[in-house]
């Protein structure tokens, strides 16, 4: 049995995006986010920047428009794996709205839990961290 697995299931709310201690701006001051763990071993992440929506001027997105919109969204889903010893939690991507995601379906994370209702994920490539709050 994993217990760090155990710890990951339920829905987590996007508390804070850092890169080497500081805000990162490009998603703006407050973005928001969900990731999801389920007990079968799927999960879903989505972040969305803190900016106005896009206007659409038409019934349907301009190439300018849903590229606009997309700008610094993420969104993926797949499997994850957690490593209780190396302490990291791979999300193995089986689709994303991220161009070129299939080259690198896998994003390795280490984590650390802060007490029962908050986890930190960061990417082992680099000084980005990710502060998720329980929800459920």
């Amino acid at each position: 049995m994993n217990a760090d697995f155990d710890k990951f299931i339920g829905t987590w709310r996007l508390v804070a995006i850092t890169s080497d201690g500081k805000i990162r701006h490009d998603r703006g001051a407050q973005p928001t986010g969900l990731i999801t763990y389920h007990e079968s071993g799927w999960m879903a992440a989505q972040i969305q920047p803190d900016r106005a929506p896009t206007p659409m001027q038409g019934d349907r997105p301009t190439g300018e428009e849903a590229l606009a919109a997309l700008y610094g969204y993420t969104a993926y889903f797949g499997t994850f794996v957690v490593d209780p010893v190396a302490k990291t939690v791979t999300h193995q991507r089986k689709g994303s709205v991220s161009p070129g995601w299939e080259r690198h379906p896998d994003f390795v994370r280490a984590y650390e839990f802060d007490g029962l209702n908050r986890v930190i994920l960061r990417p082992v490539n680099n000084k980005n961290e990710l502060v998720w709050e329980r929800l459920t």
